[in-house]
């Protein structure tokens, strides 16, 4: 991390502090009122000197937290940057980058296009018509396409001819307001093009496919809209990711106990993108506030298709050593079921009817062997002809 950095770390670890402090008081309280074992914690804060103490430590956080944060503002942003520094911005966006878009904190990932880790304006060279924009997935980056020495996007540009771009961006802000901010760039990436475009695909893996899918809703009749002709989705949780439905399920059971429902606290600050992985919400209306709990127990998503007149593709992996196994059914690669990659849905309105001809399944893989794995560098390759 830069000397810059602490700054944001500073910040959020203040915020950290004054929650976990909020957490022990209300502790205390349902203590000191005797509350029985199950129901609803007891309202306000604890009285008297216990009260002033809390406080204190509140206050005295927060006034330290502003002195070092004029401190450190003079520092200069950092110029350069290393893999393990993306690696650890990608993860802190993952989990709080709602949090650190909304409180301004410099950690917060700006959305950007990008070759090499760089604006892709200084960076590119011998442009094409044709376009390849791949989307990462939950707490990654842009750099991380790149697995055991392999790159999608670099294949596809040396055997196909397209120029790969990277989609940089902060992905624990909601889907839909990543995918509003992503329509947005491609329309200007399509009209600041310096030769015509022809073609455009975007490729996007893990939580990509679904910023992916956000975007084209967002995007109808926009020009990028006209040149999109394809869509490839990484193992996708089109329909959710049962590990955001049981982090759910465990800050359920924790508010069942007026003594640990202070701890479901914790549970509950993990970001919006986070918990946009329960249903897979893509729309404005699904993208429901972090502190609505009885909303997010909901699979009230509005229907979102595939938009029309765009082939759309998508690739499904498996742990098994073959398809058609429980262990599919609830595992699938680790993070996704199989049925969910593939946009399957026992609700008729929500299946993404992706024909068989444009389906792979990977077995004996995992969620991020997508990304390397030479059977699905041919597919790719036989998909983008």
């Amino acid at each position: 991390m830069a000397l810059a950095d602490m700054r944001g770390l500073l910040r959020l670890t203040v915020d950290a502090v004054v929650g976990v402090t909020g957490i022990v008081e209300s502790m205390q309280h349902t203590i000191a009122s005797l509350a029985g074992p199950l129901g609803r914690a007891p309202a306000g804060r604890p009285g008297g000197i216990a009260g002033l103490v809390y406080g204190a430590v509140r206050g005295t956080t927060r006034r330290v937290g502003q002195g070092l944060d004029l401190m450190l503002r003079a520092l200069p942003a950092p110029t350069t940057t290393t893999r393990e520094r993306e690696a650890l911005l990608a993860a802190l966006n993952g989990v709080w980058g709602d949090h650190l878009a909304d409180s301004g904190n410099p950690l917060a990932i700006p959305m950007s296009l990008r070759i090499g880790g760089q604006p892709y304006r200084t960076a590119l060279q011998a442009p094409s018509g044709r376009l390849l924009v791949l989307v990462h997935g939950l707490a990654m980056n842009d750099l991380q396409w790149t697995r055991h020495g392999h790159d999608h996007g670099q294949l596809l540009a040396r055997a196909l001819g397209f120029t790969p771009l990277y989609l940089h961006y902060n992905s624990g802000r909601h889907v839909a307001h990543n995918g509003r901010d992503f329509a947005a760039q491609l329309e200007a990436l399509v009209a600041q093009w310096p030769v015509p475009v022809r073609e455009l695909v975007i490729v996007g893996h893990s939580m990509g496919g679904l910023v992916a899918r956000s975007a084209c809703a967002m995007g109808a009749g926009q020009r990028w809209m006209e040149v999109l002709s394809k869509l490839v989705f990484l193992g996708t949780p089109h329909h959710g990711a049962p590990l955001e439905r049981g982090g759910r399920l465990v800050d359920a059971l924790l508010e069942l106990s007026p003594y640990a429902a202070p701890l479901a606290r914790l549970g509950r600050t993990r970001s919006a993108g986070i918990t946009d992985l329960r249903s897979a919400n893509v729309s404005d209306a699904d993208a429901h506030p972090r502190h609505d709990r009885h909303a997010q127990r909901r699979d009230d998503r509005v229907a979102t298709p595939l938009p029309r007149g765009v082939r759309s593709f998508v690739v499904a992996a498996t742990r098994a050593s073959g398809a058609g196994t429980l262990r599919d059914a609830v595992v699938g690669d680790g993070l996704v079921p199989l049925a969910s990659a593939l946009g399957d849905h026992r609700r008729p309105e929500l299946l993404l009817r992706v024909p068989q001809r444009r389906r792979l399944i990977v077995t004996s893989a995992n969620h991020w062997d997508l990304l390397s794995r030479d059977d699905v560098c041919a597919q790719l390759l036989a998909w983008m002809k």
